[in-house]
């Protein structure tokens, strides 16, 4: 039978919002024993409309189990620390300084356990000028230099959902598996350090590439005015996006889609770096062919001659697209008692084998009494009661 990749792994994270739990979140999908700590008001994500149970909590903290712990208590830093002593990983997104200020810091926890991935997340880092300041999505964005590139100056808005606090748990799992691959072969854990500036400084490498090989300050136009990417309108008010590339063949295509010849005569447009210099006006030119026909006609006319094209989807429509069936990618959350019934499965499969369903982020203290009572049995790591659903896979 097929095993979860990370099956046999043990982490403690104590994260809050988005960031630490993302990154718990992305090894729990692959298998890991996640137990998520929390405060006895709950990480404030849980109320962030209303109750204990929103769905942002949800969405970042299925196939968890979930222990209420104040470490300002003498018995529950006893339970702490016997779950430190057999852990693998140690996941928090405090503010620098905190995790000391609790008794969490990486020097104590790794000399309880010195084989102990003790992985921090912030906002600017450990250190330097910025270091105290509070950090969430938004700021790390713009001083990232991200927003620049994916904002339109002229009417700037933020995009969502929450992109720099989801990439920073990414890449802090990241760090976490290359640790636990060395420990594999040291014997050693490692302090992995992110922080979301360096995340989202690293995410946006390509316009940081071009400003230092090219000397020019990438704008939010660079990128789709190089792709030759469009956003165009039909007649029946849909909106569809095509992205050309710089392969002739698909401006070729589209030509042949649109039954323009003409277009492709201009010489404004018919070779790449015209279109290029000229992208503003070509997409007022194909913003008006596409508004003679409705949707359905310019998916197939595209589709016939082999143009890069989706529609753009509200989240409904990805749902019941036939592609996200076929990949089954909504999946059951079993286990729910509240919340939502259905998730996306994680990304990936191995061996053509993915994930058939999620186990339902935790209710405040729901694993509590389970976990003390086995930790009091046998100061070893609380075995679960059940396998993670994580781990039922499509043959």
């Amino acid at each position: 039978m097929f095993q979860s990749v990370l099956r046999g792994v043990r982490i403690v994270e104590q994260g809050t919002f988005i960031t630490g739990p993302c990154a718990g979140m992305m090894l729990a999908d692959l298998g890991a024993d996640v137990i998520k700590l929390e405060s006895p008001e709950g990480d404030p994500y849980r109320s962030y409309q209303k109750g204990l149970y929103s769905p942002h909590f949800q969405a970042y903290n299925r196939n968890k189990r979930g222990l209420v712990c104040d470490l300002k208590l003498p018995a529950d830093r006893e339970v702490f620390e016997q779950l430190i002593a057999n852990a693998d990983v140690y996941i928090q997104n405090f503010r620098p300084g905190t995790a000391e200020r609790l008794g969490a810091g990486a020097k104590r926890l790794r000399g309880i356990n010195p084989k102990l991935v003790y992985c921090s997340i912030s906002g600017f880092g450990a250190d330097g000028p910025y270091a105290e300041r509070p950090s969430y999505d938004s700021v790390a964005q713009a001083l990232s230099g991200f927003l620049s590139v994916v904002v339109d100056p002229a009417r700037p808005r933020f995009m969502g959902p929450a992109l720099a606090d989801a990439i920073t748990g990414i890449y802090a799992a990241y760090g976490i598996l290359g640790a636990l691959y060395e420990r594999s072969h040291s014997g050693q854990g490692r302090l992995v350090e992110v922080s979301m500036l360096e995340a989202m400084a690293h995410f946006a490498v390509e316009p940081f590439a071009a400003y230092f090989a090219l000397g020019a300050v990438p704008t939010s136009s660079d990128r789709p005015r190089l792709a030759q990417a469009y956003i165009l309108r039909t007649a029946d008010e849909r909106l569809i996006a095509i992205h050309l590339s710089s392969l002739e063949k698909f401006w070729q295509g589209l030509i042949a889609a649109l039954g323009a010849p003409e277009l492709g005569r201009d010489p404004r447009f018919n070779e790449r770096l015209a279109r290029i210099q000229h992208y503003e006006a070509l997409g007022e030119a194909l913003d008006a062919l596409f508004r003679r026909r409705p949707f359905a006609e310019w998916a197939a006319r595209l589709d016939d001659n082999d143009v890069p094209f989706a529609p753009i989807n509200g989240i409904d429509a990805v749902v019941n697209d036939p592609q996200t069936r076929h990949l089954g990618l909504i999946v059951p959350v079993e286990s729910a008692n509240e919340g939502g019934r259905q998730a996306v499965r994680p990304a990936l499969q191995f061996d053509g084998r993915r994930a058939t369903a999620v186990s339902a982020a935790p209710q405040l203290n729901e694993h509590g009494a389970a976990i003390r009572a086995a930790l009091a049995r046998d100061p070893a790591w609380p075995a679960s009661s059940t396998d993670s659903v994580a781990r039922k896979v499509a043959g």
